[in-house]
């Protein structure tokens, strides 16, 4: 799971009235709405952070190899 980071944001109270009104119609919390449109303006100004690279798969436990069948 991704780490989120815990950030205190001031905002001015029609500023928080608009964000919230815009969550509510498209179904979303003011937390969430606010990152959306943080990241739809890193997208316009070209600064999109790269997605996480996926972990490498673990390897099998010890002693699971398994023989393989014969192709008789």
């Amino acid at each position: 799971m991704v780490e989120r980071k815990k950030l205190l944001l001031r905002l001015d109270q029609q500023v928080y009235d608009a964000i919230a009104k815009w969550a509510a119609d498209d179904l979303r919390s003011v937390n969430a709405q606010i990152e959306y449109a943080l990241r739809m303006a890193l997208r316009t100004a070209g600064r999109s952070p790269k997605p996480p690279r996926p972990a490498d798969p673990a390897p099998p436990p010890r002693g699971s190899e398994q023989a393989e069948p014969d192709d008789d």
